[in-house]
């Protein structure tokens, strides 16, 4: 795990024995400090660096003395690289002090209860990758545009789940994430959106507890094989209680849903207890699923 120190702005590579740092949460923009750029005498240049610089000056102000950044602090010039840290993103989250969700597109100044206030309006809340951001960590603080604290995710309970539908025990105690059903845990993502498709499912891979390979260029099939992990390790018959969208123009659909826009109307959707009634197994093969009812 890279992380940047936030006096010297300087990258380190730390095994096992990671220090205590903080983390941000924001939604990628137009020239971002990358990798490649961090050490270079142009990135104080580059549009992205005054995020960069304004989440380590409030890491300083903490009292810490390592952040993570995922602009710069992996190297997406390596897909073995890229591919260990989309499968370790959901941890890294999980074990940081601190999560700064920086809300560009919000003023201090915002009435956040409102429906249709900038805070619940916000990019942030409508983008695939920051739904494990909100959820994984502890404590999550929000950041307006000049990095002003709007709250946290605690003060500002109500409007998060007014902002993201998921119910407010899940928002309060992340332990009791693992208690949700697959079928709830992808109604979280069904509003959400991401640049590239495959990255639709990419970005549930920790809800999920699944680790799986990326393979960019196979489109909507990553979230059928997101699905399939899921089949193999759970006895989870959520996965199937899915919606067609009445708008899909697909002819015909098969038992695994296409994507998380699917589960929209999933959210209540519970999982059995199959420890009071054991379940038969099921399986996919390659004439389509095979299950003992």
């Amino acid at each position: 795990m890279r992380l940047l120190n936030t006096s010297t702005l300087n990258l380190h590579y730390f095994g096992d024995d990671i220090p205590l740092y903080v983390i941000l949460s924001h939604v990628w923009g137009r020239g971002e400090v990358t990798f490649d750029d961090i050490d270079k005498s142009h990135a104080k240049g580059m549009l992205g660096y005054k995020k960069i610089a304004e989440c380590c000056d409030k890491a300083v102000q903490d009292g810490f003395e390592w952040v993570w950044i995922d602009t710069c602090c992996i190297d997406k010039k390596s897909s073995a690289e890229l591919s260990e840290a989309i499968n370790s993103m959901y941890r890294w989250y999980w074990q940081a002090e601190i999560c700064y969700a920086y809300l560009k597109d919000v003023a201090e100044d915002e009435d956040y209860v409102d429906e249709k206030s900038k805070f619940q309006t916000s990019r942030w809340f409508q983008r695939g990758w920051t739904l494990q951001e909100l959820l994984a960590p502890t404590v999550v603080e929000f950041y307006g545009r000049s990095w002003g604290l709007l709250g946290t995710k605690s003060s500002l309970l109500d409007a998060v789940h007014a902002a993201t539908k998921i119910e407010k025990k899940y928002l309060v105690d992340r332990d009791l994430i693992k208690n949700a059903s697959v079928a709830t845990k992808f109604s979280w993502a069904s509003l959400r959106r991401t640049t590239r498709t495959e990255d639709m499912a990419y970005c549930l891979l920790g809800l999920v507890h699944v680790n799986m390979p990326m393979l960019y260029g196979e489109g909507e099939r990553a979230f059928f094989r997101l699905q399939l992990e899921i089949i193999k390790q759970t006895n989870e018959h959520t996965i199937f209680a899915w919606n067609p969208n009445t708008g899909d123009s697909r002819p015909s659909l098969g038992v695994l849903a296409p994507s998380p826009t699917f589960f929209k109307l999933s959210t209540q959707i519970s999982s059995h207890d199959w420890k009071k009634t054991p379940s038969s197994t099921y399986e996919m093969t390659n004439r389509g699923l095979r299950m003992k009812l």
